[in-house]
């Protein structure tokens, strides 16, 4: 992996970060101080606090994922380390997915004229799930790739 592209991924993570951590820091301050009164259409403290759990799963993914960057950087992606960032992303998404089907669950009473947007929203958590299986088959391919490295070694 080039240089640029490390850079230009990097910066890309640092932005995201800074943003989650913005947006969980003043979604928190309205917990705690009170000061967004619910109008009682939405139970609105359950999902801000949701969603600070959902931006927590983000933020985790993203620690994993710059610090499998600085092993590729290094060389060092080809071993036994990378499978606990790998899995700690995997179970980042689920968690994520958890985290919507909450909301869905929550959202629901309130599509009883229109089940379809229940639908969606539970479909678009099967799709997040489906993204964790793809990052499972990923690490799967990260294992076989780590063994024919392991067996090259052995041969030079």
């Amino acid at each position: 992996m080039g240089k640029l592209t490390v850079g230009a991924l990097r910066a890309v993570l640092v932005s995201v970060f800074t943003g989650t951590v913005f947006v969980q820091a003043l979604m928190a301050w309205v917990l705690v101080s009170g000061n967004d009164p619910e109008d009682g259409s939405l139970p609105l403290t359950p999902l801000r606090v949701i969603t600070i759990l959902g931006i927590g799963t983000v933020q985790v993914a993203l620690v994993c994922v710059w610090r499998l960057v600085t092993m590729v950087r290094r060389g060092t992606v080809f071993s036994h380390a990378a499978f606990r960032y790998v899995d700690v992303i995997i179970g980042a998404i689920v968690a994520a997915a958890l985290v919507w089907f909450a909301v869905t669950a929550l959202n629901a009473p309130g599509q009883r004229d229109d089940p379809g947007v229940t639908l969606i929203m539970g479909g678009i958590g099967v799709a997040i799930l489906g993204v964790a299986l793809i990052v499972l088959v990923l690490r799967m391919l990260l294992a076989q790739a780590t063994r024919m490295q392991a067996e090259l070694d052995e041969v030079i």
